[in-house]
């Protein structure tokens, strides 16, 4: 039987910048190729770190060069790098394809929107600096606006700091849905999903960008996918005991949560990935998730490597 797979890209899937992105996207179709041949109905989600950063520096130059130009509001540049990162993944994904002789299988991006709760705590506690280093003035300007900045020490002075609320719903699910069940290839909620809050009947942009791997467990959830995949740089996950360096295999669910209750993931980076993959796994038995390497995602999917909760 065919396996529905999300599959959530880090970094190293799309690279840096518009020239190193259009070499990555080149082996990342490789892999998600790979889980294709496996007999996996797949969906793609994937990071927007630097690409958001390189919109939202571009739109903030122009509106300081340009007199009475406003400024792009962060969700917008959330859905540029959707469109744009999506649009190199699928013509990659289409040479791969032809390339494998595999002519029928359609490959789309949806720009994908989000919900998130305007209570969200995150929006008192922001904490993914985004955008261009600022001088004490500019800082200070961000500051009137009732922006938050933070100073970085070490580095070329301040930043904006924004929110990272938790992924309630998506609203194009169903229309995602009917692409997978139609069998096609699917790319969605890119960069963790455009953040929109509820106003009455309609929806308004949220200053935030959403942890990719939270919305890569919701996608999968709401979609009843048999796997999580989250693709990483390392075939497993690590953790320090007592100055000796452990890699994770396969974990129970209670396994992870007592890992994670003795403080042995960085909040930042390892975190996310083993909360969301338990998020997804306990919310319906016979689940599996699997963070591991990028260029094995065939061993993983097979069980050969990789840190599984189950």
């Amino acid at each position: 039987m065919r396996k529905r797979v999300v599959v959530a890209l880090g970094g190293n899937a799309l690279g840096n910048s518009l020239p190193e992105q259009k070499i990555a996207v080149k082996s990342t179709a490789k892999t998600i190729v790979d889980l294709v041949e496996a007999d996996c109905d797949v969906v793609v989600t994937h990071g927007n770190g630097p690409q958001i950063g390189m919109i939202n520096n571009a739109m903030a130059a122009l509106t300081r060069e340009k007199e009475g130009q406003p400024n792009t509001p962060l969700s917008v540049c959330v859905a540029m790098s959707q469109a744009y990162i999506g649009y190199d993944l699928q013509n990659a994904l289409h040479e791969e394809l032809l390339n494998r002789g595999i002519e029928h299988l359609p490959t789309m991006t949806m720009v994908t929107q989000v919900l998130v709760d305007k209570n969200d705590p995150a929006f008192k506690n922001p904490t993914k600096p985004i955008g261009h280093f600022m001088t004490k003035e500019e800082a200070e300007n961000e500051k009137k606006k009732g922006n938050y900045v933070e100073y970085e020490e070490g580095d070329e002075g301040y930043r904006r700091i924004i929110a990272s609320p938790k992924p309630i719903d998506i609203y194009e699910i169903d229309a995602i849905k009917a692409l997978v069940d139609a069998h096609q290839l699917v790319i969605a909620a890119g960069g963790g999903g455009i953040p929109v809050l509820e106003q009455r009947t309609g929806l308004k942009g949220a200053s935030a960008v959403i942890e990719k791997d939270y919305t890569a467990a919701k996608l999968a959830d709401m979609l009843d996918a048999d796997a999580l995949m989250i693709l990483t740089s390392s075939d497993n996950l690590t953790i320090d005991v007592d100055g000796e360096v452990k890699e994770l295999g396969t974990l129970t669910t209670k396994e992870a949560e007592e890992l994670i209750d003795k403080g042995y993931f960085d909040p930042i980076t390892s975190l996310p990935k083993i909360d969301a993959s338990l998020n997804f796994v306990l919310a319906k038995k016979g689940r599996k998730a699997i963070i591991s390497n990028l260029a094995k995602a065939k061993d993983a999917i097979r069980g050969k490597i990789g840190t599984v909760i189950e």
